[in-house]
């Protein structure tokens, strides 16, 4: 053990029934370190943070902290050790002020606000923080709700602190001073380990790099001697190519025409805001923006499952006659014989019946199409079969209950499954969500196919990099309006950012 070593797990397991989801892993971070991470879904990662956090405890294997014995049988426990987990979702009361919330849970007589403002205050000033220690947590960016999480740490006295996916809803920007604050605390002694996807950002930020696959662990690495195939390798267990083909499609032409598009929700509040738009044929259209800024609500206006309180949304056929979709619900969006297919947020429920398997679910895109009360099998089965086979679906059988599979097997499913029905218009929001990174490369492929066929494809994602990589043009929606519409071979990840967060409306790239 290092002399500096701040953490050490030697042979850690941990079991849930028959699943092994860490099996011996070996893990150890320095002080004045920052530790990436790295692994596909289901590798375990998050399992094994979660005994370091106290979440979970191990079933064999021991913990050392500056070289000491320790068991951490709770989060409270793991913060009496000066360690201080950030998860992915915040838990944050909104009616609060950053402090307020800082401070909630304390019971050692330190609940003077004052005192605790000027603490949090004098947190923020050493490491580079933008908060107001008086300010309502409901009047915060995602960014800003982030910091208080963080800052909650280390009011806490944490100096070995765990971030799940810290930039998986940040812009560029707030990617940037994130990563600034981190190498202040860096410099300050602290051991940070960083869960994430996102191979760039590894390379930016950390020293060393530990990489799990299927709860087993690979290998760790010094970040200045690897690079980003190299960790995909390592990660996959094979060579995976991680470029992404953007062909160009001759005669475009306009195949869905939104204008001025309002959605209002329950409470009054508007969800989108006059967007206009149009997606056309042998385009991938991307859609960026943060979290909750009209994405969910624009797909499922469009295919008639949320209330429209004004605008049109046109649908082009190919004998160049037009459907208006506002007012129609899904079913009688099919009736018109309108091809569209949708892959939503929501897998199970929305996309999937959980209940039914791949066959089931194939059934339910075509059984419409056949004659009379019979319903024949043959096809969706042969259908769920090639599906099976071409995404590497995880499944006993084509009947297994899909609910049972893990969450990237399930999108997969419905993947396939939208694609197969060969639509002229396909909406995907956020496809590869979940899903490791071979078979991510492998829906990108499909979507840029579906693209060449003539398809108009929107394409909704969080990963910056991969959209200015496969979409033609990018539409960047901001607090429900339209900030800009950008050509992605020429937009810049910090351009899109700023659209993201403010309003600089562009014209639309043609």
């Amino acid at each position: 053990m290092e002399k500096n070593c701040a953490i050490e797990m030697k042979g850690i397991t941990k079991r849930f029934g028959q699943v092994v989801a860490n099996d011996s892993i070996n893990l150890s971070i320095n002080r004045g370190e920052i530790l990436a991470l790295l692994g596909e879904n289901g590798s375990g990662k998050t399992t094994l943070m979660n005994m370091l956090s106290g979440i979970y405890q191990p079933d064999d294997g021991e913990i050392y902290k500056d070289g000491q014995l320790i068991y951490i049988r709770s989060p409270r426990e793991a913060y009496e050790y000066g360690i201080g987990m950030i998860h992915q979702h915040y838990k944050l009361v909104e009616v609060f002020t950053s402090t307020q919330n800082i401070i909630l849970g304390l019971n050692d007589g330190r609940m003077n606000i004052n005192a605790a403002e000027a603490k949090v205050k004098e947190i923020c000033d050493r490491y580079g923080f933008e908060i107001d220690p008086s300010e309502k947590v409901y009047d915060m960016s995602v960014s800003q709700k982030q910091t208080v999480e963080i800052v909650k740490v280390l009011y806490r006295g944490a100096d070995i602190l765990i971030l799940d996916e810290p930039t998986a809803v940040l812009t560029p920007q707030e990617t940037r001073k994130l990563f600034a604050v981190l190498q202040n605390m860096k410099a300050d002694g602290k051991a940070i380990i960083i869960i994430t996807h996102k191979l760039n950002e590894v390379m930016e930020v950390s020293d060393k790099v530990t990489v799990l696959r299927k709860g087993q662990l690979i290998g760790t690495v010094e970040t200045k001697n690897t690079n980003p195939q190299a960790l995909t390798d390592m990660m996959v267990g094979h060579a995976v190519s991680l470029n992404i083909d953007r062909p160009k499609y001759q005669s475009p032409k306009k195949k869905l025409i939104v204008e001025n598009l309002t959605c209002i929700d329950d409470e009054g509040i508007k969800k989108l805001d006059s967007v206009s738009f149009t997606a056309n044929t042998g385009e991938i259209l991307g859609v960026a923006g943060i979290s909750g800024s009209g994405q969910k609500e624009l797909l499922e206006a469009i295919t008639g499952l949320y209330p429209v309180k004004e605008g049109s949304i046109r649908f082009i056929a190919k004998d160049g006659s037009e459907v208006e979709l506002v007012g129609k619900t899904p079913k009688k969006i099919r009736a018109t014989g309108v091809g569209m297919a949708f892959v939503p947020e929501d897998r199970l429920g929305m996309g999937l019946v959980g209940s039914m398997g791949m066959t089931g679910n194939m059934l339910l895109r075509s059984w419409k199409k056949g004659k009379g009360a019979l319903i024949h099998r043959k096809e969706p089965e042969a259908l769920a079969n090639k599906v099976l086979e071409e995404l590497d679906v995880i499944t006993p059988d084509v009947d297994y209950p899909v609910r049972r599979l893990s969450g990237g097997n399930v999108q997969k499913v419905l993947v396939g499954r939208e694609i197969a029905s060969e639509p002229e218009v396909l909406m995907t929001a956020y496809a590869v969500r979940g899903l490791d990174i071979n078979t991510s490369y492998t829906i990108y492929n499909l979507l840029t196919e579906q693209k060449m066929k003539g398809v108009a494809v929107l394409y909704v994602g969080e990963d910056l990099d991969v959209l200015l990589e496969l979409a033609d043009r990018i539409l960047v929606l901001c607090g429900g309006q339209v900030a800009g519409i950008v050509d992605a071979r020429t937009a810049t990840k910090e351009e899109i950012g700023l659209l993201m967060t403010q309003f600089n409306v562009k014209e639309d790239a043609e």
